[in-house]
């Protein structure tokens, strides 16, 4: 287990063979990228940049599963990421539908590409449905942001997150806890990577074009206002939940602005609960990646049910109010820049939020903007082991447990 920025000298990789006998691994090509979603994108920018430096063929596939142009084409011009070389197309759906639909197109792609590794992102469908499709076909998997757990299995991304890691060869975690909750699952320690985490390091390299006074002019926003991203079924699928949660961002906005962009999800059950009836509520459409961190820096507080905005907003000092029971990233609650809540503390905790200021306190180990570096320096690392493995031993030993009678 590695808790340290350095390089790791990885354990011995060995392929199983469909008849479950052991053989030397073949060539393989290039390291894929499967992304789907905004937060993948983000991920993996600092990622794909390192590799890149260090010389490694690359591959980024994106499934679809943000099919919106502001959702998903516009991050990779802002975030400098490679024209994806395929886009699957998948669009909304079902779990089952969409999860579906992009392991028969990634199969299709990985048996094509006979990729040297799979690297992964995050927990949502695309990530799941990637490492169903690739450890069928024996290619090696890497997760990024592993070992987040929020213990509610009735979050998709929780059976997203438990699956995935028990298919990857390399688990890079963001945070010191995620590793207890891999070594609690049974996953070995030298898979294990304590790297820092990769969404800081895009926001970090950013940080110079997040215009706070650009974004006020934008929205004509003159004094203290609060941004709220809100998509998550238990606040925004059903009418009461709705009502609820209006009901306090009116509260709020009866203090100061509320800038909401509004996920497609959510948005006419929300509209129907009367969000837009008060004349300090601003309801806009999703925006770039550079435009909405923009507006979360200028922010005196941020509502959300997101995972990744309680990440940046610690890094930007913006004090966090996550409308969910639970977190997969409770480091932001034990440094104290974010906090759960529920919709009728709501008001009052932000108000509160408000009136304390900035974050002031620690930032989590190695959010230091050196994640993708060291990702990259690890993957190299195991792939050059398996290649030599490949070359010297007829029987080399495996970092995984395969099952061909399934």
């Amino acid at each position: 287990m590695r808790l340290s920025p350095g390089e790791t000298t990885p354990s011995t990789p060995r392929q199983v063979s469909p008849g479950g006998m052991t053989s030397p691994a073949p060539q393989r090509g290039s390291v894929t990228h499967v992304l789907g979603t905004r937060p993948n994108f983000v991920k993996a920018a600092p990622v794909i940049r390192a590799l890149s430096k260090l010389g490694v063929e690359q591959r980024v596939v994106h499934t679809g599963q943000h099919y919106d142009e502001r959702m998903s084409d516009i991050f990779f011009v802002q975030l400098g990421l490679p024209k994806p070389d395929v886009n699957l197309g998948v669009g909304s759906g079902s779990h089952a539908t969409q999860t579906a639909e992009v392991m028969v197109g990634l199969e299709r792609e990985f048996t094509e590409s006979s990729p040297a590794m799979v690297v992964l992102y995050g927990d949502v469908n695309s990530t799941v449905a990637a490492a169903l499709a690739a450890v069928k076909l024996h290619v090696p998997l890497a997760h990024v942001e592993a070992g987040l757990r929020s213990f509610d299995n009735t979050m998709p991304e929780e059976i997203n997150r438990r699956v995935t890691d028990q298919l990857c060869d390399l688990l890079f975690a963001t945070s010191p806890e995620a590793l207890g909750h891999l070594a609690r699952e049974g996953r070995p320690a030298e898979s294990m990577h304590l790297v820092g985490n990769p969404m800081i390091d895009t926001l970090i390299a950013n940080l110079d074009k997040f215009d706070a006074e650009a974004a006020r002019a934008a929205y004509g926003l003159d004094g203290p206002y609060v941004v709220a991203t809100l998509h998550r079924p238990a606040n925004v699928d059903s009418p009461k939940a709705a009502a609820e949660l209006v009901h306090a961002l009116h509260q709020v906005a009866a203090e100061l602005d509320v800038i909401i962009p509004l996920h497609p999800r959510g948005r006419a059950t929300l509209t129907r609960a009367g969000l837009l009836d008060s004349p300090k509520v601003n309801v806009v459409d999703p925006l770039g990646y550079i435009e909405f961190m923009s507006l979360v820096r200028g922010a005196a507080a941020i509502v959300t049910d997101s995972g990744g905005v309680q990440e940046e907003t610690t890094l930007l000092r913006v004090p966090c109010l996550t409308l969910r029971p639970n977190t997969e990233r409770p480091i932001t609650i034990t440094s104290g820049s974010n906090q759960l809540v529920t919709r009728d503390k709501l008001a009052s905790a932000v108000l509160a939020a408000v009136a304390g200021g900035p974050y002031a306190g620690e930032l989590p180990p190695l959010w230091d903007g050196h994640a993708g570096e060291r990702i990259a320096r690890i993957t190299t690392a195991w792939l050059a082991a398996l290649s030599d493995n490949a070359t010297n031993q007829a029987s080399p030993a495996t970092p995984r447990s395969r099952r061909a009678d399934v």
